[in-house]
């Protein structure tokens, strides 16, 4: 099914008209997530994935397999060499975009320094050419250290966060 820009304008104003706030829209090609800004326009977060079948954790990956940066079984960059302690590991932006830390404005922040996180936590969410992309903490521990202000830019690769492994 293809969706002219009119068809596109047609559901904004609909949903304009609505009293909702968030529209969730799954389909076995994609999974659509609209959420309703202070300033009353609309963002939006997109999966464009087959949703795979949940039945448990997530497979072991052999040694050396590859996975992509926002899976949230890829383990957390260490940090670099001369930061204190060797467990602290860096959550780094898995491409560039605008660095947030709540999943909308006023919302409460995803983490905050002293917070638990497992590898599949979501901390932050990179905006990208007005998609919303979740950042997976991708190792267990306690948040030491929030590298970048809300709403800053980072390139791909940036430390965004830091957690250490041993606390928490």
């Amino acid at each position: 099914m293809n969706l002219s820009s009119d068809d596109v304008q047609d559901i904004l104003s609909l949903l304009d008209s609505l009293p909702y706030a968030e529209l969730t829209l799954e389909t076995s090609r994609f999974t659509l997530r609209l959420r309703r800004s202070a300033e009353g326009g609309w963002t939006q977060e997109t999966q464009v994935l087959p949703r795979p079948e949940l039945a448990g954790p997530p497979a072991p990956v052999p040694p050396g397999a590859p996975l992509s940066p926002g899976d949230p079984r890829s383990p957390a960059k260490p940090a670099a060499p001369g930061v204190p302690g060797a467990d602290v590991r860096d959550i780094v932006s898995p491409l560039p975009g605008t660095f947030y830390r709540a999943p909308q404005p006023g919302a409460p922040p995803y983490v905050d320094v002293g917070g638990c996180v497992e590898p599949g936590t979501v901390v932050a969410i990179i905006e990208t050419m007005k998609l919303m992309n979740p950042v997976y903490a991708g190792t267990a521990g306690a948040v030491t250290e929030i590298c970048l202000d809300d709403g800053q830019f980072a390139e791909q690769g940036t430390v965004l966060m830091r957690v250490s492994a041993g606390a928490g």
